[in-house]
């Protein structure tokens, strides 16, 4: 019989440590162990948790063994009571919990971003030589690969009937492109979102360019070289980048921190009662030759949502190859703010029939359930709702990647991780050409 996995959360300050327990799976003991200073970051995981343990629909069953406390650390390098490890917080530390915990012969899985500086960036190639010292797993959660419009996307860019080959592009028209807008004000597993102060200090959380970032370098290679590793020294060139600021007013810093002013480890950010927060940049680079463009965009609040679901992220990425582009945009809808479709243009109008019929087959085999329309000069996909099980949802796919990987370490695919080290480089090297001023 395989022993359970006894899960670890160390540190927790993003919610994103509470999302990977929405579910419980076969093999996960529920027993959990927090290790964690005590303060606002715990109280506000152990409030998610319990909400899963508590909701009327499906509930969970966790046991929490909280560890609380200045020297949590110690305490959690020298007791160990399970044998994998939750890392989902502040992210200028991030790297040195997931060395620690690899060299303790722990599993790991991580929340992005893994690190948001240069000079931390060959701190990955020790996690994995310590993982493959001691046998063990470091796997980072890349949800937006379960997002049913992007693994269809990624189905039909890999169609040569309906795609045909990937256009290189230019700086300007790149070949590929990935934006993300992102809310600061949301609801998430049902009760509004409340931010933690160091998620608006730059040193601490990083800027979005390596956050958010993250996900979209990782669909990059995705999409247009699947099940294929990337070396970073030889596949990719970055071109330039530039960042700018999201200007906060005090209201609105209080309706997301409940804080009635800028703290002063944040004074270095304030000018003329406003907070710059470090959400919007742009990184343009190759990729084996294809230019591709990522962008991260973050706002307050969407425009006339006043909290609700509306307030959901958005996300576009446009795929252009030589017999047509595959692109995923947000479509709105009457009062859910929007969702994300698929639209595929042939490049020569003349192609048209051909290439609808390909992305008609393509579906049937991909995504059966899928509506295929006719646009006149387009193809639209729409994905129903009962094939789109949601944000929240794909941790749950990640946890069950992890399961699986701890029980078989060899299973995991080779390219992942020349792709983690890619992505990061990415990231990290758009943060140094922003601060550089492009």
């Amino acid at each position: 019989m395989l022993r359970p996995i006894r899960l670890m959360t160390l540190a927790p300050g993003h919610f994103h440590a509470a999302l990977v327990q929405q579910q419980m799976l076969p093999g996960v003991h529920p027993r959990a162990y927090i290790y964690a200073p005590l303060g606002d970051d715990l109280f506000e995981h152990l409030a998610r948790v319990a909400g899963f343990n508590g909701r009327a629909t499906d509930p969970t069953g966790w046991e929490l063994d909280v560890r609380a406390g200045a020297n949590y650390f110690a305490r959690f390098l020298q007791e160990q009571p399970g044998n994998a490890v939750v890392i989902a917080g502040r992210n200028a530390a991030k790297i040195e919990l997931i060395l620690a915990a690899v060299r303790s012969g722990l599993h790991v899985l991580a929340d992005k971003p893994w690190v948001i500086d240069p000079a931390d960036f060959p701190k990955l190639a020790e996690v994995f030589h310590e993982a493959d010292t001691r046998e063990v797993v470091a796997w980072d959660v890349m949800t937006e690969r379960f997002e049913a419009t992007s693994l269809l996307q990624r189905a039909l860019a890999r169609d040569p009937d309906v795609f045909g080959t990937a256009v290189p592009g230019t700086p300007d028209a790149p070949g590929l492109e990935l934006e993300s807008v992102h809310y600061l004000k949301k609801t998430v597993a049902g009760a509004p979102l409340r931010r933690p102060v160091w998620w608006f200090n730059e040193a601490v959380a990083g800027h979005a360019l390596a956050d958010v970032g993250t996900h979209l370098a990782d669909l990059a290679m995705w999409l247009l070289f699947p099940d294929q590793s990337i070396d970073y020294r030889r596949d990719i060139s970055v071109l330039g980048a530039t960042a700018w600021p999201l200007l906060l007013d005090r209201g609105q810093f209080s309706a997301l921190t409940g804080r009635a002013d800028f703290p002063p480890e944040l004074a270095g950010a304030v000018a003329n009662g406003s907070l710059k927060y470090h959400g919007n940049g742009t990184v343009t680079y190759t990729l084996r030759g294809v230019h591709v463009r990522l962008t991260t965009l973050w706002e307050y609040e969407r425009e006339g949502s006043a909290g609700g679901p509306g307030q959901t992220d958005t996300h576009e990425a446009v795929a252009r190859g030589s017999l047509a582009s595959v692109a995923v945009r947000p479509v709105p809808v009457e009062g859910s703010g929007s969702r994300p479709e698929l639209f595929v243009t042939p490049t020569d109008p003349a192609d048209h029939t051909k290439v609808a019929a390909a992305v008609a087959r393509r579906c049937r085999t991909d995504c059966r359930g899928a509506i295929v329309t006719d646009g006149g000069d387009h193809t639209r996909v729409t994905i129903p709702d009962a094939l789109r099980p949601g944000h929240e949802a794909h941790f749950a796919s990640v946890l069950k990647d992890f399961v699986r990987y701890f029980y078989a370490p060899r299973q995991i695919p080779a390219w992942e991780r020349g792709n983690l080290l890619a992505k990061y480089y990415v990231t990290t090297q758009a943060v140094a050409l922003a601060r550089l001023g492009g």
